[in-house]
């Protein structure tokens, strides 16, 4: 069993940017999401873990081994897919992946094919391997992401919004290969796309303004507002005059009209209706709580 301890974490940029105020985390094996707005500190938090960048303070281990003073310890056990990443021009998916393969220590051309062969089959990009990777479509490009990632048999990998810019199709195939992937390693998926860590993670981490403002089980994390949560259906118009007076979370177009969730401690007016707390409603409240104490 894999186990990434992250304590007391903090990383302040030279221009004055706290990105991360005291992050502490526990991760296992499994896919683990961090869930949060642009501009949380997700991407801060992912480098750091990666030993792309060094914390201002705190303490990062995984398995046992201090990975901020000893980098290479993680280096050599880490797949990251970053936001966005580069390829050379003019290569085929095969040569590119043979090479990254060589930089990750695989010094045996033999145990190279059968990685690389075997890691195409499962993203489904073998028929594909003769083309340039400049070539390939948002989806083939972030499935060959997860490729170069797996090179290497890593205990952990970091995927950093990996869906954004997918069509659904692709979405749904992209995470059910993450899904796979996260049975038997640490797979953090770093997102502000709800859907994909409710579809995928039985742990999770809500990072707001650089700090973890809710950590645990989804579906204890939503036990903890049920009954609190209020929607109701209201005119456009109406909408200011509900925010001054309640707890807005949300809103949605519903039919033509604005839905808004209120969150309460009792039924707020006539008109409104309980719900059960769905997953928006977790991460909505939670950031708004956040805000509120802000």
């Amino acid at each position: 069993m894999n186990q990434l301890i992250i304590k007391n974490l903090s990383k302040t940029y030279p221009n004055g940017v706290k990105a991360l105020d005291d992050v502490s985390l526990t991760i296992s094996n499994g896919m683990f999401g961090l869930l949060g707005p642009n501009g949380a500190g997700k991407s801060s938090l992912m480098r750091t873990i990666a030993s792309l960048q060094e914390p201002s303070s705190g303490t990062i281990s995984f398995n046992e081994k201090d990975i901020i003073n000893q980098p290479h310890e993680i280096r050599r056990q880490l797949g990251y897919l970053p936001q966005e990443f580069g390829v050379y021009p003019k290569i085929s998916t095969q040569d590119l992946l043979d090479h990254i393969a060589v930089l990750k220590g695989i010094a045996s051309k033999s145990e190279r094919k059968d990685q690389i062969d075997a890691l195409l089959q499962q993203t489904n990009l073998y028929q594909h391997r003769k083309k340039a990777v400049h070539t390939f479509s948002g989806g083939m490009r972030q499935r060959f992401g997860i490729a170069q990632a797996l090179l290497g048999n890593p205990q952990l990998i970091i995927v950093d919004e990996p869906t954004a810019g997918l069509d659904p199709e692709e979405r749904n195939r992209f995470l059910n290969l993450l899904s796979e992937i996260g049975e038997n390693v640490i797979v953090i998926l770093s997102t502000h796309i709800v859907e994909d860590v409710k579809d995928l993670c039985s742990d999770m981490a809500i990072l707001g303004s650089g700090k973890i403002i809710a950590n645990g089980n989804p579906n204890d994390l939503k036990a903890k507002i049920e009954g609190k949560i209020w929607k109701k259906t209201i005119s456009k118009p109406e909408l200011n005059n509900y925010k001054n007076q309640y707890n807005v979370i949300s809103t949605r177009l519903h039919s033509g009209k604005t839905q808004i969730q209120v969150m309460a401690d009792s039924k707020p007016e006539n008109g409104f209706e309980p719900m059960l707390p769905d997953f928006e409603s977790l991460y909505f409240s939670t950031l708004f709580q956040n805000q509120t104490n802000n």
